[in-house]
């Protein structure tokens, strides 16, 4: 499950390098693309910047959170792995529009609706798995989710799908790697709280 992520000035600068990094390995004098995303939470039905591929390059592009739902009103943000390609709202995204949605880190609620943040253990990027559509008022994607790891498993039964940098270049730019990659297991996170980060302040 993937509700909500944030974005800041240090995701801005991982896709350029993940730009620069594309254009260099195809011989392509990279390109000085300077990126600019004000540090904020997205939330579905909001715009935010994803990674898609244009042939060969790879290209930020701003896109909605979350595809129209059956019911008026509502979106569909996340698409699960498992299933994915066994649904006509997905199959063909995931065939031929991927995307990968660039966040600093993602929130996660538990069933007491206390709030959690997840993020790499590095403090880089997380770059998330997904895919999109067009649509009569412009391209829209969707979080691709699968279980829950370890750092996760306590909180919810679901996260995103992350994946390393290698494999996000590879989840846009190689079809024959999709299936693959939907079945892989994402790496561990550091887990915070408000409640023990005030504990700690205390102590």
């Amino acid at each position: 499950m993937c509700g909500r992520y944030y974005v800041d000035d240090g995701t801005a600068k991982e896709i350029e390098k993940l730009v620069w990094q594309v254009d260099e390995k195809a011989g392509r004098k990279a390109l000085a693309r300077k990126i600019e995303i004000e540090a904020k939470d997205i939330h579905p039905t909001e715009l935010a910047p994803i990674l898609a591929a244009s042939g060969s390059v790879l290209e930020c592009r701003w896109q909605l959170w979350g595809f129209p739902g059956f019911q008026k009103g509502r979106v569909i943000f996340n698409a699960r792995c498992e299933s994915a390609m066994e649904k006509p709202m997905f199959r063909e995204a995931v065939l031929h529009r991927r995307a990968v949605i660039p966040a600093a880190g993602f929130y996660e609620w538990n069933q007491g609706k206390q709030k959690y943040t997840f993020c790499r253990e590095s403090g880089d990027a997380m770059f998330m798995a997904g895919c999109y559509r067009k649509y009569e008022d412009g391209d829209r994607f969707v979080i691709l989710t699968t279980q829950a790891n370890a750092s996760m498993e306590q909180v919810h039964d679901r996260m995103p799908l992350i994946l390393e940098r290698d494999e996000a270049v590879c989840w846009l730019l190689e079809d024959d790697a999709s299936e693959e990659l939907l079945r892989k297991a994402p790496p561990l996170l550091e887990r915070r709280t408000e409640f023990e980060q005030l504990s700690i302040f205390q102590l």
